[in-house]
């Protein structure tokens, strides 16, 4: 074999290399930024919980309190909205705990978010506001008493619930709250556009603007 012809191999080789290692590290990159649940923002948070397909390209931002009946009353429109477009939306969910006994119950949705129960947890507190949220007295052991019925491990939960980690994500949330103004529960943001309609049918045109924008 020639020199001229092993040079020429050679160049071809690191072209190949170069080019697979390129492949590879572009990939990985994009398996990277796929992972990441959102651009940390005023709206989201690494530690905010999140309905849905995580890379979703529309994320719906819900300020919420879990005592607020208003909330409840979205509560099923917010779960039929991701039902329906599981691949275009997500939902972040923001604390907002204004009513009294709130902060607590965001101990008990972290607790059951570290649980893996995050969800049915929020469904069920929801479904069965009437019998906790009471305006100015709150029946905090039955919300306790629902998450359980829901499959969470209560002694664990109330360990995890007292924690400094919990206490740092109500810290955040509320200075949230505040930086963006929030005044009522459910306050939504959709890609990061308010929601100014409030109405079902908002709520829905504004998601569905978004949807069709981006796709």
């Amino acid at each position: 074999m020639n020199r001229r012809l092993v040079v020429s191999l050679t160049v071809l080789i690191a072209i190949a290399a170069f080019g697979g290692g390129a492949y590879w590290y572009s990939s990985q990159k994009a398996l990277e930024a796929a992972a990441v649940p959102a651009v940390e923002s005023t709206l989201v948070r690494p530690h905010s919980p999140i309905l849905g397909r995580i890379d979703a390209p529309v994320t719906i931002v819900e300020f919420l309190d879990p005592s607020c009946e208003a909330c409840r009353a979205f509560y099923p429109l917010v779960k039929d909205v991701l039902a329906t477009y599981p691949d275009d939306v997500r939902i972040v969910i923001r604390y907002t705990p204004f009513h009294e006994g709130s902060d607590e119950v965001v101990r008990i949705l972290e607790a059951a978010r570290k649980q893996d129960k995050f969800e049915p947890v929020l469904t069920a507190l929801m479904a069965k506001q009437p019998e906790w949220a009471v305006h100015g007295q709150p029946d905090l052991k039955r919300a306790w008493v629902i998450a359980e019925e829901v499959g969470l491990d209560l002694m664990a939960a109330r360990l995890e619930s007292v924690k400094p980690e919990v206490d740092k994500v109500l810290k955040a949330d509320i200075a949230d709250v505040e930086a963006n103004k929030v005044q009522q529960t459910p306050t939504f943001f959709v890609n990061g556009k308010p929601l100014v309609d409030f109405s079902r049918e908002g709520f829905v045109a504004l998601v569905k603007g978004e949807i069709d924008r981006v796709r």
